[in-house]
């Protein structure tokens, strides 16, 4: 039995992972700095600290090819693990170096470190760390936009409501710009480059979403399931990590103003649409076929 299986029999038994009974904000409430905020498509921290606790110990290296503000780096330090990430958008690196700063003055005791890149390039980036990782942890972009924050007309003594902190990148080299099939082929690069970072026994977890794409709704983790695959990766186990709260056997709705908004609309068009209460956790391991880097 490699340290994998032993650890995945021990702390997933559970297929569904309770990772939303308190809401994003007050999970980041005083571990992050109020200017990582503005991110619009961060990683839940309960999602990033309970796959980091299933899957490594104490001084293993944990890696995030798109690291966004640095949640599964800030994550991993606090629990005693080495870290090591990638942010394409320069302005994100900023934040990351700032939440590890902040996490190191709370007693964090992991060592990380950032790289501002292509995370398509981390094979060569990260080549000091090949055969090292005992974990790779991420998730795909969903787009150049996202749902991000509001000001209601609460907010505004009656006026409309204003977006903000919705622009994921403006720069077009970046892969939330791409159409699917770009968006997919690039991340399979990034998976067989991290691929290549794993220590036997290693796993990379991808945190993923159903998505919809003007009205339709798209399989996106049973996709990147199939991009995985084609670049030397087996699928060895698939979990709900649920971004709702659970309480008294029900679920506490966690969805933001606009994800409900969107779902009422969908439904008025006829569409049997839900507000998304969980995200896909996809582990894998390599299996050293596929099609791998070009």
């Amino acid at each position: 039995m490699n340290h994998h299986d032993d650890l995945s029999r021990r702390e997933f038994l559970a297929s569904v992972l309770a990772t939303g009974q308190r809401p994003s904000r007050l999970q980041r409430h005083g571990r992050y700095t109020p200017e990582s905020m503005r991110h619009p498509g961060k990683m839940l921290p309960a999602i990033a600290s309970t796959v980091i606790d299933a899957f490594t110990r104490p001084r293993d290296v944990v890696v995030d090819p798109m690291c966004g503000i640095g949640t599964t780096l800030v994550e991993a330090i606090h629990l005693g693990r080495d870290a090591a990430g990638v942010e394409y958008e320069p302005d994100f690196v900023h934040l990351t170096i700032n939440n590890l700063r902040h996490a190191q003055a709370q007693g964090a005791t992991g060592t990380p470190q950032i790289v501002c890149g292509d995370a398509r390039n981390i094979a060569t980036t990260y080549r000091g760390l090949r055969g090292k990782a005992a974990l790779v942890l991420t998730s795909p972009p969903y787009g150049s936009h996202t749902h991000g924050h509001i000001h209601s007309g609460r907010d505004n003594g009656g006026g409309k409501i204003h977006k903000r902190h919705h622009r994921y990148s403006t720069d077009r080299g970046n892969l939330a710009h791409q159409p699917l099939p770009g968006l997919l082929d690039g991340f399979g690069r990034i998976l067989a480059g991290s691929a290549t970072l794993l220590r036997p026994g290693g796993v990379i977890a991808v945190t993923v979403r159903p998505i919809r794409v003007k009205g339709e709704l798209l399989d996106l983790p049973g996709l990147v399931i199939d991009t995985a695959q084609r670049h030397g990766l087996i699928l060895t186990g698939r979990y709900v990590a649920l971004l709702a709260g659970l309480r008294n056997g029900a679920l506490v709705n966690r969805a933001s103003f606009f994800q409900m908004l969107e779902t009422r609309r969908a439904r008025e068009r006829g569409l049997p649409a839900c507000a998304t209460a969980h995200e896909d956790l996809l582990v894998f391991q390599a299996t050293g076929e596929g099609e791998g880097l070009r």
